[in-house]
């Protein structure tokens, strides 16, 4: 059952079309993956869907009440983890919590069982007194969860909540949405990172522009890839510039990407291309050291949908 519906969303900024015409549901119990290079309008559709931004056209639907025309009622219902953190410098980590816990309506008895769950939850049990200048940015991330967490919400949203952070932090991050998942929580993960989604993910959305450019199970997606292959080469030298030139111009080489030593290739037909990127190899004198098919990913796809890559490191 759709637990979240945009219907035909559009947001614009002056002439800029950030949003455009969004349609999209995300059912109930779901961990539904948001993917997309910086810029392509997830954080402009979080907004909206957390009643923060104003639809321009269309409408949005969470648990059949409209942010439109009552973004209150929405609010209610919604835990959100921000991009940028929503932490006050001057209270400790319980205090934090508190706070924000206080405005869903929590007070005496029940605020602090939900406050020390909330916490509990994040890892920072034995934190309650410290503040935030006194916690790493990892903590930080697990605090603002904590803040976002405790009235216990229908939908948990998280813009990009493991940028920046330790791999500790990040696994543990990881970890919270698939248990908050299994306590009954629907959760709309969003972030440009793919292993992230491949990891904990039931459903991807991918964003582009602003538009959904594709929609489904990680299996389903891939299966859009099926007749692609990457190949991963690793050469005795420096690719040279000439030999990459030549590898683009083939009709079944989709991409080339270099990285001193390693190219990968994407081709729509390995088999076919195989030879032919051999013989340009050998025409250019370069020495192949390893040569590895790679099973289509998120990137990949991304990739082959729009001629660019998911992120750039």
């Amino acid at each position: 059952m759709a637990f979240v519906q945009i219907k035909h969303a559009v947001k614009r900024y002056g002439v800029k079309l950030t949003v455009d015409h969004l349609s999209l549901s995300i059912d109930q119990g779901e961990i539904f993956g948001l993917l997309g290079p910086n810029g392509a309008g997830k954080s402009t559709t979080i907004g909206m869907i957390a009643g923060l931004l104003a639809v321009d056209q269309g409408d949005i639907i969470v648990d059949g009440i409209s942010v439109v025309d009552n973004p209150l009622e929405v609010k209610k219902r919604i835990g959100l983890i921000p991009q940028e953190l929503a932490l006050f410098e001057g209270l400790t980590a319980r205090e934090n919590v508190a706070f924000f816990a206080r405005l869903y309506g929590l007070r005496g008895r029940l605020l602090d069982e939900r406050i020390a769950e909330a916490l509990a939850f994040v890892g920072l049990s034995g934190h309650e007194r410290d503040r935030p200048e006194a916690l790493s940015g990892g903590m930080k991330r697990r605090l603002n969860i904590a803040c976002a967490i405790a009235h216990r919400p229908k939908l948990i949203i998280m813009d990009e909540p493991t940028v920046g952070i330790d791999p500790q932090s990040r696994n543990h991050i990881l970890q919270s949405v698939k248990f908050l998942n299994q306590m009954g929580s629907t959760v709309i993960y969003s972030t440009h990172y793919m292993e992230e989604v491949e990891a904990i993910g039931t459903r991807v959305g991918i964003l582009d522009q602003g538009r959904l450019i594709a929609c489904g199970t990680k299996s389903e997606l891939r299966n859009q890839v099926s007749g692609e292959e990457k190949l991963d080469i690793q050469a005795a030298s420096d690719v040279r510039q000439a030999a990459v030139e030549e590898l683009k111009l083939h009709p079944y080489i989709d991409s080339v990407e270099v990285d001193g030593r390693r190219i990968g290739i994407v081709t729509q037909s390995g088999k076919a291309a195989l030879q032919d990127i051999l013989f340009v190899f050998a025409k250019h004198e370069i020495a192949i050291q390893a040569l590895t098919r790679v099973e289509p990913d998120l990137e990949t796809l991304f990739l082959s949908l729009t001629g660019r890559k998911l992120r750039d490191d």
